[in-house]
């Protein structure tokens, strides 16, 4: 568990900024006075675990850094944090198995907070057949895998207009998190050679990855999945990431 010596109230404040809230306005979501609000925010008051969490839930605050914050209160964690292969975790671990099964014959791989590999199924294998060995010791970050030039990045065929595609959402995630270590990764990204991104038609609903694979050339769709009102850290940090065939060549081409 990450410890701070920075002051919760601080720590709070930071959040409420980050989210670009007032503090008229958080104490207001949280029914709390303001000026309650402030003295907490300077270290004039001491907020019990309850307000913490109640804060937090309101800034929409990580559970990992809420565990944090509760550390910083002089508090105990009120999240879990389980491996994937504990005994509690049994049941999401058999829902994470059913989809990745259930999603074949189409590519379906998880991936925790760092966007390292957790499990995928076996079509992942038509993606990641000739990529250079060393991006596939783990742990394998999924995005440095995908952007490097001895991964993907060479069969992505509109390479310019994906790799802007996932540097934005890296920093929407980055700005949602504060994680630095996501930050550190979007600097090692925007390293790699790929171009800026391609003008793309406007009329197009969502932006496709277009692959050139032994099976032919596939135009791949990517649908995120998370766990509804997760309690376990492990749990909130986990997102499947499902690649859907785009047209019906594509869906025939794995289907084969």
């Amino acid at each position: 568990m990450t410890t701070t010596e920075t002051p919760v109230g601080h720590l709070l404040r930071d959040w409420r900024k980050r989210r670009g809230i007032s503090q008229l306005e958080l104490a207001s979501r949280a029914e709390v006075s303001t000026r309650h609000l402030s003295f907490v925010e300077t270290g004039r008051s001491r907020p019990t675990p309850a307000m913490i969490v109640n804060l937090c839930e309101r800034l929409d605050v990580p559970l990992r850094e809420r565990n944090t914050m509760l550390l910083a209160g002089g508090f105990a964690p009120a999240y879990s944090e389980h491996r994937l292969d504990a005994t509690p975790m049994a049941a999401v671990s058999e829902a994470i198995t059913q989809i990745l099964r259930a999603h074949q014959p189409f590519p379906a791989v998880v991936v925790d907070r760092q966007w390292e590999m957790v499990d995928a199924n076996e079509s992942i294998g038509t993606l990641i057949a000739d990529v250079d060995p060393r991006l596939l010791e783990p742990p394998v970050n999924v995005l440095r895998l995908s952007l490097h030039p001895d991964g993907l990045a060479p069969r992505i065929l509109n390479l310019g207009e994906w790799r802007a595609h996932l540097l934005h959402r890296l920093e929407q995630e980055i700005a949602w998190s504060g994680d630095q270590g996501l930050a550190e990764l979007l600097d090692e990204l925007r390293g790699y050679p790929g171009g800026a991104g391609e003008q793309h038609d406007p009329r197009g609903i969502i932006v496709p990855m277009q692959f050139r694979s032994a099976l032919g050339d596939l135009s791949l769709l990517s649908v995120t999945t998370v766990f509804g009102t997760p309690r376990d850290v492990t749990v909130a940090e986990l997102a499947i990431e499902s690649f859907y065939p785009a047209d019906a060549e594509t869906a025939a081409l794995l289907r084969s």
